[in-house]
């Protein structure tokens, strides 16, 4: 069974499939993430010394491992070459 067989299935669950929505937002952020260290041609390691940290600090963000606080995002995004720009939406009702 591959991996993404594995996900469907499990997916088919009510109480699984709500609480991988709950964590899309953490999913979206990990792949921005990965996104712009990628476009920006960097490795963990460069973004890390660019931060002033270590490279373990960027594989633990990059994996979601920690919850981050808004001052790593705009390091990490400057490394990048991005700006953080943060917005707050109404949530869907329903």
């Amino acid at each position: 069974m591959s991996l993404q067989q594995l996900k469907e299935r499990a997916l088919q669950s009510d109480d699984v499939r709500r609480e991988y929505d709950a964590l899309e937002s953490e999913f979206t952020l990990i792949s921005q993430l990965l996104h712009m260290r990628k476009a920006a041609g960097l490795t963990q390691e460069q973004v890390a010394v660019l931060m002033h940290t270590k490279k373990s600090n960027i594989s633990r963000l990059e994996k979601g491992a920690v919850t981050p606080k808004v001052d790593t995002l705009q390091r990490y995004a400057k490394a990048c070459g991005y700006e953080l720009h943060m917005s707050f939406e109404p949530q869907a009702v329903g």
